[in-house]
């Protein structure tokens, strides 16, 4: 079968207030591309793109004020590419997909930028269990 090797990627929706990402659930190939598409809550200017793999905590990949990158520094920058035109709808694509690309991918947005770069206090309460829905795809 090839390689063997198959990364698991899925994308859920952090709350219930009108993010809207996309592909809800991907499973791509190892050296494969994966585009993800985010669409913010209206009006919300920062624009956050999370990471967790299995067994850790939420990692902020990149944080947006409008389209302006304020935060990449835990971006991969050699196969992760992540971009907000006109401050509204973002992209996050990864190249050549590997193994330990394997992770749940969050997109959340909000008003106002936050002092710092680790979750809101409105994500932390939202937990797993309301991270996963039973809507279908």
């Amino acid at each position: 079968m090839g390689t063997g090797l198959f990364c698991w990627v899925t994308l859920c929706l952090l709350g219930t207030g009108g993010v809207v990402q996309s592909p809800r659930h991907k499973i791509t190939g190892k050296g494969q591309a994966v585009t993800f598409w985010c669409d913010p809550i209206s009006n919300h200017q920062t624009l956050y793109w999370y990471r967790q793999t299995l067994g850790q905590g939420l990692g902020l990949l990149i944080r947006f004020e409008n389209e302006a990158v304020i935060d990449d520094s835990q971006l991969p920058k050699n196969r992760f590419f992540a971009e907000r035109l006109e401050g509204t709808d973002s992209t996050l694509k990864i190249q050549r997909a590997e193994l330990g690309d394997s992770a749940v991918y969050f997109c959340a947005s909000s008003l106002a930028t936050a002092s710092q770069t680790h979750l809101l206090p409105v994500h932390k309460a939202l937990g797993f269990s309301s991270l996963f829905s039973s809507q279908p795809l």
